[in-house]
């Protein structure tokens, strides 16, 4: 275990009808005036209604700025930036997924910054101050609720890519299951396999033998597994939406990966495919790459896919070779049987596109993804790819 700072300042309300207090919970702070970012055209419909009751019965003033599309935008985080400086708000409130939240923290550091919020993303500086955020949360996927991290991209140039800040992290976030029952069992299982990534992409990151990091996030996994079977055919089960709700949070909270050197792999290749396809959903996307990753780098870390195959899928087979092999073959058929894509063809690209999704993965070949042992170039990338066709 490598000496480290964990923090998850994040105060969490959750259970049933808890939105319906925003407005207290927002006086507690002291707040006056409230940007609400959202996205989906169902919360318009009466959680929108309900937000904005609960903050006018407490003399709370807000700001509509809806429109905010999957896979969020760079242009569409300057109009809120200018909005907020305009009407001078003091708590950016998202309500939604990870876009709107995504949205809400990238015009949260963008007010204070002379610059555009975008250069955060693309490298060009890092953020100094930021206004607080809060959350409503309606669908689990993202853990953007309670992360340090902000994905925003640009179809113009095109490029995705996210920043890390405990600037970015909520100050709160209200979580009530029942927000989620209208969530398609497409984007539900989407959804999922973001949860599940977050929490193995930092299992697989270099550790010590029988690290606890390891075992929370096989653990966490696990049950979001177990969760989202359940929440696909009966998508009003309190307790299955309530398993991926909170699962959201603490996978992408730090918690999965305490102890540990901490780097992406699988989540890179993804932002490269749809900040190309903007209408590739991104737990899709990460659901569709990681067989692919798996196979491709098995061999530096037999003994971690075989107890990957053994706590997630009971493979029960002495041989580690023989065993990662099989447990890597088991989450892709999991992923198919949610619905998950598992070729490229089924997001609509091809062999054609690998090369430039290489190039935008790492720069046009500049820079390595992943961390030590998993580190990846542009060769790498194209062969993962390969393996989708």
């Amino acid at each position: 275990m490598i000496d480290f700072e964990f923090v998850s300042p994040t105060k969490l309300y959750f259970g049933r009808g808890k939105e319906n207090a925003i407005g207290s919970i927002v006086e507690s702070y002291g707040f006056k005036k409230v940007l609400l970012v959202y996205g989906s055209p169902r919360i318009e419909a009466d959680l929108l209604p309900r937000v904005e009751a609960s903050l006018s019965e407490k003399g709370i003033t807000y700001i509509r700025f809806g429109g905010i599309r999957p896979n969020p935008l760079a242009s569409k985080v300057r109009e809120g930036v200018a909005i907020a400086r305009k009407e001078g708000v003091d708590l950016i409130l998202a309500i939604g997924g990870g876009s709107p939240i995504d949205s809400a923290k990238s015009i949260a550091v963008g007010v204070p910054y002379e610059g555009d919020a975008f250069d955060f993303n693309l490298k060009k500086a890092q953020p100094k101050a930021a206004l607080p955020i809060g959350v409503i949360l309606t669908h689990a996927s993202a853990g953007s609720e309670m992360s340090n991290s902000c994905v925003i991209q640009d179809d113009e140039i095109p490029f995705k890519g996210g920043i890390n800040s405990d600037l970015v992290r909520p100050l709160f976030a209200v979580e009530n299951p029942e927000l989620t029952y209208g969530v398609s069992a497409y984007q539900t299982a989407a959804g999922a396999s973001d949860i599940m990534m977050h929490s193995l992409e930092r299992y697989f990151d270099p550790s010590d033998e029988d690290q606890l990091a390891d075992d929370w996030a096989l653990s966490l996994v696990k049950n979001t597994m177990e969760a989202v079977k359940i929440a696909i055919r009966e998508p009003e089960n309190y307790e299955a939406r309530a398993r991926l709700m909170l699962n959201s949070s603490l996978s992408h909270n730090g918690l999965t990966g305490i102890g540990k050197q901490f780097g992406f792999v699988v989540h890179p290749i993804e932002h490269s495919l749809s900040g190309y396809r903007p209408d590739i959903v991104h737990g899709a996307g990460v659901a569709l790459i990681f067989p692919a990753w798996a196979t491709y780098v098995r061999e530096r870390d037999v003994h971690k896919f075989a107890k990957m195959a053994k706590v997630l899928f009971n493979v029960d087979e002495p041989d580690e070779d023989k065993a990662s092999i099989i447990g890597i073959a088991r989450m892709k058929e999991f992923f198919s049987s949610i619905g998950m894509p598992t070729s490229l063809s089924e997001v609509g690209l091809g062999k054609e596109d690998i090369p430039f999704l290489a190039s935008l993965t790492t720069g046009n070949g500049t820079r390595m993804i992943g961390c030590c042992h998993q580190s990846l170039g542009k060769q790498d990338v194209e062969a993962i790819l390969t393996l989708l066709l």
